[in-house]
């Protein structure tokens, strides 16, 4: 067949073979055995046989037929079909035409039934989870072929490109298509129309903490309200009703003099700066606002404030 896109890969056959592939996924490690294009010639029969491993069998081009246990299926072009521990099966190229196959061949260890002690917390759950559905699926898998829905075939290619060109990042690449067969595998037999919920932020939360971030940053400027509901995209109105919906009803102009009073009180409590300068750094327009501000907020001056936090010096 013309521009047949793998064809290539005949070039070096055991490329990929000779890579030592171990993925860790969430708690599996995933072994690759075999990682090849491979062609039956006309009439080619290998007879029943079994692995202890998965086999992802892949058909690029040509036509056959397989029988996995006891059931016979017809196999063309874009189809796939998956033989996993102790399954026997047998396959036949058609009698006039090769057949070509792309096979993966994986043991998949699972970490936490060999080492229960395992910290969970080593891997991102996110991720585990969503390994712990692919492989639970793989186990459970029908034993028919099925279309290649979801293009896991060009990921062969991807990988052999990967190992041939030997660019930066290229082991991982190698690595990540191998997740990636496994993954639209199973999505290409699942039949579920369940939408899997990703993991979400909060979001009033989360914007209510970046608004307090963005004023813990420029407490020491002319900050305004507009400016932080500017900075996260939002109403000016909006924000202020974050602020005291989750901030004990306090509004953004005491939310903001609160920062800036705190740092106030640590300044004097630690540097030898005046009261003037530590009012400028504090985003004070001055010494008498800072004063008034202080003393209605704390019942006295910065000064008595100043003498009363520090221990008395020894004689």
């Amino acid at each position: 067949m013309p521009n047949f896109p793998y064809e290539i890969m005949h070039d070096r056959q055991d490329a990929l073979e000779r890579l030592e592939l171990c993925i860790r996924w969430g708690q599996y490690d995933i072994h690759v055995l075999r990682f090849h294009l491979t062609q039956f010639p006309p009439g080619r029969v290998i007879g029943f046989h079994k692995h202890a491993e998965y086999e992802f069998h892949f058909i690029p081009q040509g036509k056959g037929k397989v029988i996995l246990i006891d059931q016979e299926f017809a196999l063309k072009p874009g189809m796939l079909y998956l033989t996993g521990p102790d399954i026997m099966h047998y396959q036949e190229a058609d009698a006039f035409e090769a057949m070509d196959e792309l096979c993966l061949h994986v043991d998949i260890i699972d970490r936490n039934l060999d080492h229960p002690d395992t910290d969970s917390h080593s891997y991102d759950e996110w991720e585990a989870a969503e390994a712990r559905d692919c492989i639970e699926k793989l186990r459970m898998l029908p034993l028919y072929p099925t279309a290649d829905l979801h293009q896991a075939m060009p990921r062969f290619l991807e990988a052999y490109q990967a190992c041939n060109d030997n660019f930066v990042g290229s082991y991982t690449t190698i690595k990540q298509t191998v997740i990636q067969i496994l993954l639209r595998a199973v999505r290409a037999y699942d039949k579920a129309s369940e939408q899997k919920q990703f993991p979400t932020r909060d979001m009033k939360a989360y914007r209510y903490r970046l608004a307090l971030e963005y004023m813990y940053a420029n407490y020491d400027g002319s900050i305004t309200l507009e400016d932080v509901a500017d900075k996260l995209n939002l109403s000016s109105r909006h924000i202020q009703r974050l602020f005291k919906e989750l901030h004990h009803g306090h509004t953004f102009s005491r939310i903001l003099e609160d920062i800036r009073l705190a740092v106030v009180c640590r300044e004097l409590q630690e540097s030898e700066q005046s009261v003037e300068q530590i009012a400028k750094l504090a985003g004070f327009a001055g010494g008498n606002y800072l004063h008034a501000v202080f003393r209605k907020k704390f019942g006295q001056t910065p000064s008595e404030y100043r003498r009363s936090a520090r221990p008395p010096q020894p004689q």
